[in-house]
């Protein structure tokens, strides 16, 4: 019996819808933060491109707007989990002048043959360098 071909991670083309599901095009939306772009100007605006990060398989993208006194050394991503919607539930500042801010998200992902879901209020920190992912709440 021939071995199952590896999992491997869904590459969008810029024109298509973007992963995070914001409405716009992935290369109009996280496709510009992704791989060393732009930072992302707002808590939410990380929060999808994680998001999507986790869906394309960038660990390199999550660990680096990860903050430092809370990121793993290393990363390393399931290609047979396939995340396939995001929900931001709540947004507490986190706006382009803002420290800080809180995002809360459902994740809806596929393993297998079932069907989960992630839910989780993230923290988020803002430098000079940008935002940065600090932690769950709780």
């Amino acid at each position: 019996m021939p071995e199952a071909a590896p999992a491997r991670f869904p590459s969008p083309d810029p024109g298509e819808r973007c992963p995070c599901l914001s409405g716009l095009t992935f290369g109009e939306c996280c496709l510009r933060h992704l791989g060393g772009g732009s930072p992302a100007p707002t808590a939410v605006q990380l929060m999808r491109s994680r998001y999507t990060a986790f869906v394309v398989g960038d660990a390199d993208y999550l660990l680096a707007t990860w903050h430092p006194s809370t990121s793993p050394v290393e990363l390393e991503l399931d290609p047979s989990i396939r995340w396939y919607r995001l929900d931001i539930l709540r947004t507490e500042r986190g706006g382009p002048l803002d420290r800080d801010g809180i995002v809360e998200f459902a994740a809806l992902y596929r393993h297998e043959d079932e069907r989960g879901e992630q839910r989780e209020v993230s923290r988020f920190d803002r430098s000079d360098d940008g935002w940065r992912y600090l932690d769950a709440v709780g």
